[in-house]
């Protein structure tokens, strides 16, 4: 069920509503990761869509420069790695600042977006939009911003509840009165990703099989990372069961991390970690029959290709299950649930640990439509 194409009550819309359908040249402000963006990819794209001629500008980190490769509606994307964003050790001083300032100001934008999750602060930002000269501003705000936004939505999270990255952007892009057609994700490769992708799976064997999945073992944020010996024990019982090839995926740097999962499920598959871009690994998602990962840019990547997936799911944050798609969220409910910390606090993890290989199995096999065994039957529904 998609969202209705006005969440926000006319009377909490604001008075600048008309001027904001105006706006031709518009930015709009994502300073995070790859799934980060890929979850405001609904919001930018009604941006986009609600003025005739608006082009849209992403502001947005070097990582969100690549996520931006896969949204068709992003005419052109400015880099910063702004420094109240957990800059780098050698991260961006005051005159890359001033950089960035003064070039926004050369552009003349009519209007500007700041989208942020409810732990950050979007004042930064507004200052520097505001010394830019861009008439319209708008974020989310838990304190009066006075002039530095011309438009601002009270900040009610985690206070009021959290919602959906999804729904919390559209939300916010409504308070303009915005509208949308469509709330799902978009993740577009290259035509030339998707080729490579092709004749790649026709090397494997595997063009015309549907009898193979990806698995995406590694997350940035070592909370949310599933333990590797465990998701061995999966393939290996994917593969014993229902005759199962895993494609495993991953960066260079998560090399060790794959090729430990495949050494422990008795080097079942194939190993393409570091052998893929960006374009690539999201034409293998596009045409793979599931994906099983953590709660990591690939999950948002598969929602963008409607692709089904498997999520290992830490308790961590509530707002970035997988949107739209058929899905298995996994877990293991735990006290400590919503910690918002990328190291386990707790130092268990029990929220991932807890999950046993057989579940992953069950939610697999139900998604694939494969007739599962009746103790994976109970797995499944008790992860539901």
């Amino acid at each position: 069920m998609s969202m209705p194409r006005n969440p926000v009550p006319a009377t909490a819309q604001t008075q600048n509503a008309q001027a904001w359908q105006a706006a031709r040249r518009v930015l709009a402000v994502r300073l995070d990761s790859l799934g980060d963006l890929l979850m405001t990819g609904p919001a930018l794209r009604a941006l986009k869509e609600q003025g005739e001629g608006r082009t849209l500008t992403l502001l947005t980190s070097p990582a969100g420069a690549q996520a931006a490769q896969l949204l068709p509606f992003v005419d052109d994307v400015i880099v910063h790695r702004a420094p109240w964003m957990k800059p780098e050790p050698d991260g961006p001083g005051l005159s890359t600042h001033l950089e960035l300032l003064e070039g926004l100001q050369a552009r003349r934008f009519d209007a500007a977006v700041i989208f942020t999750v409810f732990s950050q602060s979007p004042l930064p930002a507004a200052l520097t939009l505001y010394l830019a000269g861009i008439p319209l501003r708008l974020a989310y705000s838990r304190e009066n911003p006075y002039h530095l936004l011309s438009d601002w939505a009270a900040e009610t999270e985690p206070q009021e509840g959290i919602g959906h990255e999804v729904e919390r952007h559209l939300r916010l892009v409504s308070h303009v009165g915005v509208t949308w057609n469509s709330d799902r994700l978009v993740a577009t490769p290259r035509p030339g990703a998707r080729r490579s992708v092709d004749r790649l799976l026709n090397r494997l064997g595997l063009g015309n099989r549907d009898d193979w999945y990806v698995l995406h073992p590694g997350a940035s944020a070592s909370s949310r990372r599933y333990p590797p010996e465990l998701y061995a024990r999966a393939v290996r019982e994917l593969a014993g069961r229902y005759g199962l090839t895993p494609l495993f995926t991953g960066s260079e740097e998560e090399r060790e991390l794959t090729g430990r999962v495949r050494r422990q499920a008795n080097g079942a598959g194939i190993d393409l970690a570091g052998k893929l871009d960006l374009h690539e690994l999201t034409a293998l998602i596009e045409r793979a029959p599931l994906l099983i990962t953590n709660n990591t840019g690939p999950a948002h990547i598969a929602a963008g290709t409607g692709t089904p997936v498997v999520s290992l799911y830490a308790l961590t944050n509530p707002q970035h299950t997988p949107w739209r798609i058929p899905a298995q969220i996994l877990n293991y409910d735990v006290p400590c649930r919503n910690c918002f910390k990328s190291i386990c606090p707790e130092g268990h993890q029990l929220c991932l640990r807890g999950v046993a290989p057989g579940r992953i199995v069950g939610a697999a096999a139900q998604l694939l439509g494969r007739e599962p065994l009746e103790g994976e039957v109970k797995a499944s529904a008790a992860a539901s």
